[in-house]
């Protein structure tokens, strides 16, 4: 899922910078997590509802990464260069 903008195959470096991803990730999670609530919340412990929550865990960490990274650590090696 790369972008015309960020081509770079090593992952440490792609991550924060790509907002095509940020996108993505906010719209995968909140789709997960709806569809989630209305099909899945009365039976948690079904093996389909253990999967879409294991879906949601790895959209929403990942999306939380990129977030950490554009805010806190971008922000903190730029100001250490200047």
């Amino acid at each position: 899922m790369s972008c015309s903008t960020c081509q770079q195959n090593w992952f440490w470096k792609k991550i924060g910078h790509c907002m095509r991803c940020v996108y993505q990730l906010a719209a995968l999670s909140t789709i997960c997590v709806a569809i989630w609530w209305l099909v899945f919340r009365d039976n948690p412990k079904s093996i389909e509802s253990i999967a879409l929550l294991a879906a949601i865990a790895a959209f929403t960490g990942l999306l939380a990464m990129h977030l950490w990274m554009r805010w806190v650590v971008l922000p903190l090696k730029s100001s250490k260069r200047k």
